[in-house]
């Protein structure tokens, strides 16, 4: 009686103790999966793609290359609103600037470094050539010079200011009549006529406002000055 009852007890505690050691190696072997899942995934980089379009100085469709300035410019509107000019992301002429006008809107800029060297416009509507025609023979040698029309520009320019923008590299001024829209970028010293420079006649048959043609615009790459 009492030896059956201790091989009873002795059978109940191995049975317990296989029991609690396969209870620890199940614990132990999902703990061990949790770790090196988790050292795994901490080993492995997370890559998020971005969903945000690539953005390019002045909003250009593409970057500019190495050693040129990315530039982007727009005529007025009309007579309502004014011309737009953007350099390296900085916005040399608008309205929202203040400190455009009537008629012909110019920004020099440095050929080496693009920074701004100064800004102003002139009303060749009611104003004066002899102030546009003495800014562009002050312009020095290596400047990059934007030129946007507002409105009118030409009522009022005569063959000598025709001439010095010519100089610049422009292929147009030379037609530019009442209320054309005109954008063009040249240089002061510049050997050959200029890629950069959009026309568009008034035209009762094609505009797009009532007396003034459709708004132009245009971007490209300057090439910087090395010199």
């Amino acid at each position: 009686m009492f030896r059956a009852g201790g091989v009873l007890k002795t059978a109940v505690l191995v049975s317990v103790f296989f029991l609690a050691a396969f209870v620890a190696y199940e614990l132990l072997e999902i703990n061990m999966d949790f770790k090196v899942g988790d050292m795994f995934a901490r080993s492995v980089p997370v890559v998020e793609e971005s969903t945000r379009p690539a953005r390019f100085k002045c909003g250009l469709s593409k970057a500019c290359p190495a050693g040129h300035f990315s530039f982007k410019m727009a005529s007025g509107a009309a007579s309502v609103v004014g011309p737009k000019m953007c350099l390296e992301d900085n916005i040399l002429m608008s309205g929202v600037k203040n400190n455009v006008g009537r008629g012909i809107n110019i920004a020099l800029v440095s050929g080496k470094t693009g920074a701004l060297i100064k800004t102003d416009f002139f009303d060749m509507w009611a104003g004066d050539v002899a102030p546009l025609i003495k800014f562009l023979k002050e312009i020095e040698d290596g400047t990059v010079v934007m030129l946007a029309s507002f409105d009118d520009p030409a009522t009022k320019l005569n063959d000598e200011a025709r001439k010095l923008i010519v100089e610049l590299g422009s292929s147009s001024v030379g037609v530019l009549g009442f209320r054309d829209n005109w954008i063009f970028v040249g240089g002061k010293g510049i050997k050959t006529k200029s890629p950069f420079e959009q026309h568009i006649k008034n035209s009762a048959d094609t505009n797009k406002y009532e007396g003034w043609p459709e708004v132009l615009e245009m971007e490209g790459c300057i090439p910087q000055r090395q010199e």
